[in-house]
């Protein structure tokens, strides 16, 4: 044994143990504040300033909405939104006005407001949308001036 030398085995001490426990409790906690600071800078806000006085309104707005029987349907072809929205019968409604916001149902980074353009039977607009799940918030005015607001869900495939 001439020449070689003896290697001592590492021992796990105290200070191992902290700075195991120390990065292990600072990476848990970085993510965490991480999360909690993309959770809030993301949040889009509230609906409405005053809850209680858009209560009071909600079941006058929701009858007169029923009344006029509409159904909308949405979809996406290619680069193009559509919008379908028929009566009771299933004939396709001509609004007097129509507003939307087309986004994601988490984020308002990708919202989009498209210019629907009646073609006869739908409302089509252009829209560039990646895969994966959107929300049309659309506001409609009949002829008669009834407000018709509906969330609309859009599944994108490519």
């Amino acid at each position: 044994m001439t020449g070689e030398t003896t290697r001592k085995p590492c021992e796990f001490t105290g200070k191992h143990m902290l700075a195991l426990c120390v990065g292990f409790f600072g990476i848990i906690i970085t993510v965490n504040v991480y999360m909690a600071y993309s959770a809030v800078s993301t949040f889009p806000g509230l609906e409405v300033k005053n809850s209680y006085v858009a209560s009071q309104q909600f079941d006058t707005r929701r009858a007169a909405q029923e009344a006029l029987g509409w159904s909308v349907y949405a979809s996406a072809v290619g680069e193009e939104v559509k919008l379908e929205i028929t009566d009771r019968d299933g004939q396709p409604v001509e609004v007097a006005s129509l507003t939307a916001t087309l986004g994601r149902a988490t984020h308002v980074k990708d919202d989009q407001n498209p210019q629907f353009v009646f073609d006869g039977s739908a409302y089509v607009a252009p829209a560039e949308l990646a895969p994966g799940n959107w929300n049309i918030r659309m506001i409609a005015r009949a002829q008669d001036g009834t407000e018709f607001t509906q969330r609309v869900i859009l599944h994108v495939k490519k």
